[in-house]
């Protein structure tokens, strides 16, 4: 029997992922069947890409898909359309304030799904740099938007930004 601790890396041909009824995904994995899928990223802000956990409905791992672009083309859609709808990031197209008021840090954004406010109480608590000019926040309420590259937005945007990072 293998050590429950044991990280299983999972080859392209050992897995096809497609979707089933109400759009649950389902695939096989090394030649068995399975109705329901789960799937994590082991390092979710770092590789967003690669080292993908795959487990049953029983939340049981099954393997490790180690880059999703080596799978074949419609399981490597399905899988990416997943991972989508598990980690919902809106990603930041301009920041039009970022104001300390009141004991908070309160964020004026736009994002490529319209406008939203950000309250963080400190600073150092609520940014994560992953590298790469790349920014996630994270409000008092656990709400997130994503800066790809900090550095690639307009210059309003990076003014605003020059004081908080």
């Amino acid at each position: 029997m293998a050590d429950k601790y044991d990280i299983r890396m999972l080859l392209p041909d050992d897995v096809y992922f497609s979707r089933g009824n109400g759009g649950v995904l389902q695939g096989v994995v090394d030649g068995q069947p399975y109705d329901e899928l789960i799937v994590y990223r082991a390092f979710p802000f770092r590789y967003t890409d690669s080292y993908i956990s795959i487990r049953n409905a029983k939340d049981e791992e099954l393997g490790i898909v180690k880059e999703i672009h080596e799978l074949n083309e419609e399981s490597a859609a399905e899988l990416t359309k997943e991972l989508q709808f598990r980690y919902f990031l809106p990603r930041v197209t301009r920041v039009d304030s970022v104001k300390f008021k009141s004991d908070l840090w309160l964020w004026e954004l736009q994002t490529h799904l319209g406008p939203t406010r950000m309250a963080m109480r400190n600073l150092h608590e609520h940014l994560q740099y992953p590298g790469e000019g790349r920014v996630i926040l994270t409000d008092m309420h656990g709400k997130r938007c994503e800066i790809p590259d900090w550095q690639a937005l307009d210059a309003h945007s990076q003014r605003q930004l020059e004081e908080v990072l």
